[in-house]
């Protein structure tokens, strides 16, 4: 009689999906939260476009925020990275379109820096672009119910400082050449003040506009600039 050979054992090993890396700030200037954060928090783990989202914080400090990037960034090798920020004035979801190679902090940070005219990268370029397809991003948002628009700052603080720094990291760091990346800024929460959206409209934006950048790979052409 042959010997029946042992059953293979179901490896317990899963390919992991790709990810999104998606991340928020800790509260600054005072305030007790940060949308930002709460929004991330939100979608994370969720599934998207076959992608999983991996939720991290950022220090609202210079410096230490990209310490803090370009490890998750090393660790997770993201398909692509979407930093959200909170801007106080806004009263939509601002896809941002260019990051500047400047720190000049009206207030401190966290950590109570104020770096004033400093490069964020000291001979790098001028200015990287986002390479989200901010339009189409745009459109789906709005399609979706949520204001939504595309801003040509992201100023000069913290929020601006991680922009460009992701950036700069995803066009020259090895192994991150084909993850798309870019910047988004949220509004206040009604409990904050005025202008806001609710947290729940604002998840539904942000997935709404994960899930286009996954599956948009060439921008729209539509009108989205700016007069002043």
């Amino acid at each position: 009689m042959v010997a029946a050979r042992p059953r293979a054992r179901p490896s317990d090993k899963r390919a992991k999906s790709p990810s999104v890396l998606l991340t928020g700030f800790d509260p600054f200037g005072g305030d007790v939260l940060n949308p930002s954060w709460l929004i991330a928090q939100a979608l994370h783990r969720r599934q998207l476009a076959g992608h999983r989202i991996i939720a991290a914080q950022l220090p609202t400090v210079f410096g230490d925020s990209l310490t803090r990037l370009n490890a998750l960034l090393a660790e997770h090798r993201p398909a692509l990275v979407i930093c959200l920020g909170l801007a106080a004035t806004r009263a939509a979801i601002s896809l941002e379109r260019i990051a500047i190679n400047v720190d000049d902090a009206r207030i401190a940070d966290n950590a109570g820096a104020q770096p004033i005219d400093s490069p964020v990268v000291a001979g790098a370029p001028a200015a990287y672009f986002s390479t989200l397809p901010i339009k189409a991003m745009q459109q789906a948002i709005n399609w979706a119910g949520v204001p939504a628009e595309v801003s040509q700052t992201a100023g000069t603080f913290v929020c601006n400082h991680v922009f460009y720094g992701l950036m700069h990291r995803l066009a020259t760091a090895r192994g991150l050449k084909r993850t798309r990346g870019g910047f988004i800024h949220v509004p206040m929460l009604p409990e904050q003040g005025a202008p806001s959206l609710p947290l729940d409209q604002m998840v539904e934006g942000l997935r709404v506009g994960i899930r286009t950048a996954l599956t948009v790979q060439q921008d729209v052409r539509a009108v989205g600039g700016a007069i002043d």
